[in-house]
């Protein structure tokens, strides 16, 4: 096999793989942009619109399969979430 070949192979092979990366990056910004926006919400109190935000930002992670770090803390605040939100509607039907 002439040593062009095996040139042109590794320059093909190489875009591909910088492609595919560029590809999955932009997928993890996705993620890391649903992760901020869901946090702003739990801070201004909006636990509702958190905790949708928070389950599609886990949905996205399940097609990344990237940054388990990040995954785990999104499977904590949504448990989290649940929590509190059956708190407030149990405190509020006794309030009543």
């Amino acid at each position: 096999m002439a040593p062009y070949y095996f040139f042109f192979t590794s320059i093909v092979v190489s875009i591909i793989f910088i492609l595919t990366r560029l590809y999955i990056v932009q997928k993890e910004k996705s993620t890391m942009e649903l992760f901020i926006v869901a946090l702003k919400d739990e801070n201004q109190g909006h636990f509702q619109e958190a905790l949708i935000t928070y389950e599609s930002a886990l949905s996205e992670m399940k097609k990344v399969r990237f940054h388990t770090t990040l995954k785990k803390k999104i499977v904590e605040k949504v448990c989290l979430l649940h929590t509190l939100i059956e708190y407030k509607k149990s405190f509020a039907f006794v309030r009543q």
